[in-house]
């Protein structure tokens, strides 16, 4: 399968240039013919540069609706991949669609011709397209899949928001003592010297904090990126360092306790849909264990896991492990209690994603006051430290 670029023409003469999969320029005829399109000249494209775009979420979104709404009006899974590659902007989607389509026709089922791409389709998606396929409910599993991946979309900007919002202001007080160190204090300094009078403590520290910048400014920017750069790359490749890493993350002060929200709300609303949709429990327990993103929750998912498997219920599974506070163990309980697990865990998803958004306000609604507390400090100390020395020399020249 080669990519071409392609220009044609359609009923009113109108020009359409694009690009498609395709497996030879006949082939590509014959889809663009499909799409009442006439093909005038092709040229394929080297590998690489826009081909290797990456796959977004509402690109899945997309997938998962438009396969529903075609599963649900009868149309064949090849014709309605078929029409969903020939609609694709995303030449790299349009290449995997064009390999679902290749495996479909050789024989496989959907759920294991999505199994090829784990880069796009996790385990997750792909024993959830496999339910749908076992239990003949497809459309609905697609739709539920639609469904979860828009909440997921939402949670994901949420945990941006939550992140990006403190990380901006602490850029603005970054920059804002930088300009002051650098620039506004090394020329009131001068001034501070003409006046040839003894100089208070706290005015010696801002000028030898100032002095500190200007001399050695590149060692201060270096350094904190240096060490995060070092941080992260350790990460990546010691286990270990990992697991303390997440474990450092959970243990934040007000964002930890967020964090650890947003991963269990996930957890628990992708576990409910697997449940629902006939997966087993140690099967769900044990595919969502890849979409926490933290290790230390992982491992307490693999300790529930094993707890199951040796013959515990799943609220004392659960409970032991210490992964959900008393009430949500509480909603668990009663769910395997009366047989509505997957109802007892969408209520937990439901619990946390609330919860979720008003921590996320109350920690917004904080942040920007302790911004601005410590902005108005450091603009106070260099005017008390620059002013105070003035009033002086002009007290003593009254006097």
């Amino acid at each position: 399968m080669a990519l071409f670029a392609y220009k044609a023409m359609d009923a009113s003469g109108r020009m359409a240039l694009g690009r498609m999969d395709a497996l030879n320029p006949v082939d590509l005829e014959m889809r663009l013919r499909r799409m009442e399109l006439d093909l005038i000249n092709a040229d394929p494209v080297k590998p690489g540069g826009i081909g290797r775009r990456r796959i977004d979420r509402r690109e899945l979104i997309a997938f998962c609706f438009h396969l529903e709404q075609l599963a649900r009006a009868g149309v064949p899974i090849i014709e309605s991949l078929g029409d969903l590659r020939d609609s694709l902007d995303n030449p790299r989607f349009r290449e995997v669609l064009a390999d679902l389509i290749e495996s479909v026709e050789g024989g496989k089922t959907l759920s294991q011709a999505l199994a090829a791409h784990p880069q796009v389709f996790d385990g997750v998606f792909v024993n959830l397209i496999a339910a749908g396929e076992a239990s003949g409910n497809l459309p609905q599993v697609l739709g539920n899949l639609t469904e979860s991946l828009k909440w997921q979309d939402e949670l994901a900007a949420q945990t941006k928001k939550l992140v990006t919002y403190p990380a901006f202001l602490a850029v603005v007080v970054v920059a804002v003592t930088l300009f002051m160190m650098l620039y506004l204090v090394p020329k009131m300094v001068v001034f501070l010297k003409t006046m040839g009078q003894s100089l208070p403590a706290h005015t010696r520290l801002l000028i030898a904090t100032s002095d500190l910048f200007v001399n050695y400014w590149y060692l201060l920017l270096a350094l904190p990126l240096a060490t995060v750069a070092v941080g992260f790359a350790a990460v990546r490749s010691n286990p270990q360092a990992r697991l303390r890493y997440d474990a450092a993350l959970l243990d934040l002060p007000w964002l930890g306790e967020i964090f650890r929200k947003v991963i269990l709300a996930r957890f628990a609303g992708v576990f409910a849909m697997m449940y629902a949709s006939g997966i087993s429990v140690l099967e769900s327990i044990r595919t969502t264990q890849s979409i926490v993103g933290n290790t230390v929750i992982r491992r307490g998912l693999e300790q529930v896991e094993t707890m199951i498997s040796e013959g515990h219920n799943i609220t004392t599974a659960f409970q032991n492990v210490g992964l959900f506070p008393p009430l949500v163990i509480r909603m668990l309980r009663v769910g395997e209690n009366t047989g509505s697990l997957d109802g007892a865990l969408g209520n937990v998803s439901y619990f946390y994603n609330r919860d979720v958004r008003e921590s996320i306000a109350r920690v917004q609604a904080l942040i920007e006051p302790a911004m601005t507390v410590i902005v108005g400090t450091l603009l106070g100390w260099v005017m008390l430290a620059v002013l105070g020395p003035i009033y002086d020399a002009i007290s003593k020249l009254k006097l």
